[in-house]
């Protein structure tokens, strides 16, 4: 099985603007950003999505939800943000690597898609 992209930014054989990372993740801009900032934050435990984690995940999960919120911070998006996670195919992911979408800058419209 080949690696995902998302594996090999982590393995360092890719090139990211970093923005955060520590023992368990990173963030790092996307390169097709759908609002003016769109950051991805990525679990370096290969997960391949929400529905393929376990409940030994559970820790790591929470970790990159309060991650989100340090980088929305250090973004300046104090007005607000959404936060994505594709699940499947139906579900719009396109890296079976979990990953969460940060989204901001501007006012988000509802119902997403």
């Amino acid at each position: 099985m080949s690696k995902t992209i998302f594996k090999r930014i982590i393995d360092k054989e890719i090139p990211a603007k970093v923005i955060y990372e520590d023992e368990l993740c990173l963030a790092f801009p996307d390169l097709n950003p759908q609002a003016p900032t769109h950051v991805l934050v990525i679990p370096k435990k290969e997960i391949a999505n929400l529905a393929a984690a376990l409940q030994e995940d559970q820790a790591l999960l929470g970790h990159l939800l309060l991650v989100i919120q340090k980088v929305a911070g250090q973004l300046g998006l104090a007005d607000g943000y959404r936060v994505v996670a594709n699940c499947g195919p139906h579900g719009g992911q396109s890296v079976d690597h979990l990953h969460f979408h940060i989204l901001g800058g501007r006012p988000m419209k509802w119902p997403p898609g």
